[in-house]
C-alpha cells in the first residue's frame, strides 16, 4: 500500500518519538510519505525514528519542540513545509503525560495547566497549518481518548483535554471542508504502549485494575500503538476522502 507517494509534500506528526506518534510515523513512511515529526526533549528516540523512516526509503525531518509555544511551533510547521514543499496531512500525537486522579484532587492551576499542554497545543499545531492544508486539499487527524465517551473513574484530566481537543477538531471539520481540508480523531481505550505503559509501570494501574478494565472490553484484550496507527493512516488517506469530522473510537469496543 502507497497511499501517500502520489501527494506532494510530507506530513507532519506531532509526537513523533512517543510510543503512538512512532508508530504513526513509521506507517506513513511504509505507505509512500516523507514525515517531519516533532519531539519534545529525547533526541535519541527522535534520531531512531528518523533513521527508520530513511530505511523505507523516505526522507525524515525531525524537530525539537515545545508545542505550547506558539511562535516556535508556528515556524516548525513553516519550516517541515519548506523544507517539503507542503504538508498533505498534520498528526496530533502528542500531549503530556495524564495522572489518574479524582478530579476533586486536582488544582484548578493543573487543569489549567492540562489545557494549555494538550488543547492549546493542538490549536498551537493546527492553525499555521490551515493555509498549507488548504493547499494540499490535507487531513488533520488528532489522537485523543475513549475517555470522551465512556467515562474511567480518575481519568478527567484526559477526558476534559481531549474533549476540547475533539471540539475543536469539530469545528474545524465544519469550516475547513469548503477549502477541502478534512479533520477527524482517533480516540484510542487501553492500549500495551504510551500513557496506559507509562501508567502500569508507575502502579497507578495494578493488576486488579486492569483486569477489571479487560473485563470491560468486549474484545477481553488491550490495544497497542499500531493499531492506533493504522486507524490515523487510513483517515489521513484517500480511502477515507469523504468522512470528516468524526472521533473513530479503537478500543476493541469499551466505548459499546
Amino acid at each position: 500500500m502507497k497511499d501517500f507517494s502520489g501527494r506532494p509534500g510530507a506530513a507532519f506528526v506531532a509526537g513523533g518519538s512517543g510510543g503512538i506518534g512512532a508508530a504513526i510515523v513509521r506507517i506513513l513512511a511504509r505507505r509512500g510519505s516523507d514525515v517531519a515529526f516533532s519531539y519534545r526533549a529525547n533526541q535519541a528516540a527522535a534520531e531512531g525514528v528518523a533513521g527508520e523512516v530513511k530505511e523505507h526509503g523516505r526522507q525524515a525531518l525531525a524537530l525539537q519542540l515545545d508545542l505550547e509555544d506558539e511562535t516556535a511551533t508556528a515556524e516548525a510547521v513553516a519550516r517541515a513545509a519548506g523544507a517539503f514543499g507542503g504538508l498533505h496531512t498534520v498528526v496530533y500525537a502528542a500531549g503530556p503525560h495524564v495522572p489518574m486522579t479524582h478530579l476533586s484532587k486536582v488544582t484548578p492551576g493543573q487543569y489549567r495547566a492540562q489545557l494549555v499542554a494538550d488543547a492549546a497545543a493542538f490549536f498551537n499545531l493546527v492553525h499555521p497549518a490551515l493555509p498549507l492544508l488548504r493547499e494540499s486539499r490535507g487531513s488533520i487527524v488528532a489522537v485523543t481518548t475513549v475517555a470522551t465517551r465512556r467515562f474511567p473513574v480518575r481519568d478527567g484530566l484526559s477526558s476534559g483535554t481531549k474533549g476540547a481537543v475533539e471540539a475543536v477538531a469539530r469545528a474545524l471539520a465544519a469550516e475547513e471542508g469548503r477549502f477541502g481540508v478534512r479533520v477527524n480523531c482517533v480516540a484510542p481505550g487501553m492500549l500495551t504502549d504510551g500513557i496506559a505503559a507509562r501508567l502500569i509501570d508507575s502502579g497507578e494501574l495494578d493488576a486488579a485494575a486492569l483486569e477489571i478494565t479487560k473485563r470491560n472490553i468486549p474484545l477481553r484484550r488491550f490495544g497497542d500503538a499500531g493499531d492506533i496507527a493504522e486507524a490515523v493512516a487510513f483517515l489521513a488517506s484517500d480511502a477515507a476522502g469523504f468522512i470528516t469530522g468524526q472521533a473513530l473510537g479503537v478500543d476493541g469496543g469499551y466505548s459499546v
